[in-house]
């Protein structure tokens, strides 16, 4: 496996990341932001997107009215509230750039209206945002981060739009490249207690949808039985988006198939040590499209990336590698140089 993961960074790149002494091993890495971090809380104003299908998109919006845009999809089951869009957020604002957290259909706190809500492979509704914040504002430098499932839903949408897509940027961490290799690696060792929270909420949420609809696809006192990944997804996620069943859902939803069509710049950054995904699931450098810059480390866990000297210094590299990449292609294509500004002063 050591062979593997060196010939793997040789080939594409490895990541500056250097992980907290303090925090050994992919799963201290996992929980610690999210069990333990404080993260900011930014103060957000939220928009009810209506929807052409009738059903409606939950926006959580950072303050400001000017400035570039930084969508965020947050993880399976994730919302604005989730610790890494929260300091992210922060991090936009402290930019001096507008974030929004775009919520899949159900996770913004209230069911959403049609039987289908989101899987790992529906891009129709970020492809919406996009083009409707493009239309709102042609000129609005724009960007996109992904963590974990919505990383794989941007690459898989990038991948489909290639030089089309009306973004400046874009950066996904964590990303269950193979759906199928995702759902193994999560019946192993102690990944399986994330595959049971994650399935606990996935369970609460269908319940809570389906407690007012007609004909779910799974009875509702039955859905506690569905205690891994394949049968869930097999269950549930796979018909309600019209997919045969599980393996044609993890074969035509999975990203990495997508990545060389990719026509804007892209940062993907993950971690071997990932516990959401078997590292033969990483893409090799000649899947990557030249827009895509795809960054490893060798620690780091799952959305986790801790660093700094203790627990009461820690640092969360993922807020500082993100938006050092996006800045430069975030600039508005008016903003005058220095030089330029002082003739336009003097004239």
């Amino acid at each position: 496996m050591h062979d593997y993961n060196d010939s793997l960074m040789n080939m594409i790149g490895e990541s500056d990341f250097r992980p907290a002494w303090w925090l050994p091993g992919p799963h201290l890495q996992t929980l610690w932001p999210a069990l333990v971090r404080r993260a900011p809380r930014p103060v957000t104003r939220r928009e009810r997107l209506e929807l052409p299908d009738g059903d409606f998109l939950d926006l959580d919006w950072t303050m400001g009215e000017m400035g570039p845009i930084v969508v965020v999809l947050h993880g399976l089951e994730g919302s604005s509230d989730s610790g890494y869009a929260r300091g992210l957020l922060a991090t936009v604002a402290r930019h001096g750039w507008r974030g929004m957290v775009m919520h899949f259909r159900g996770c913004g706190g209230e069911p959403n209206r049609l039987r289908h809500s989101y899987d790992a492979g529906g891009t129709g509704d970020l492809a919406y945002v996009i083009s409707l914040l493009r239309q709102r504002e042609p000129t609005t430098p724009l960007a996109c981060v992904g963590y974990s499932i919505g990383g794989n839903v941007l690459l898989k949408w990038l991948g489909e739009a290639g030089a089309a897509a009306p973004l400046q940027a874009a950066a996904a961490v964590s990303v269950p490249f193979l759906l199928d290799a995702a759902a193994q690696r999560m019946q192993q060792g102690f990944s399986r207690f994330y595959q049971a929270y994650l399935l606990r909420n996935l369970q609460a949420s269908y319940r809570r949808k389906f407690k007012t609809q007609k004909n779910p696809p799974v009875p509702l006192q039955d859905v506690a039985r569905l205690r891994d990944f394949y049968v869930f997804d097999d269950s549930i996620t796979a018909p309600l988006h019209d997919y045969a069943g599980v393996t044609d859902y993890y074969a035509r939803a999975s990203c990495r198939q997508y990545l060389n069509g990719i026509g804007v710049p892209t940062l993907i950054l993950h971690a071997f040590d990932d516990p959401f995904l078997l590292p033969a699931a990483i893409p090799t450098a000649s899947e990557l499209s030249p827009s895509v810059v795809l960054e490893l480390s060798r620690y780091g866990g799952h959305v986790g990336f801790v660093s700094g000297p203790s627990p009461w210094q820690a640092g969360y590299w993922l807020e500082q590698r993100i938006p050092g990449f996006l800045a430069p292609h975030l600039k508005p294509a008016t903003q005058p140089e220095p030089g330029q500004l002082m003739e336009l002063l003097t004239t």
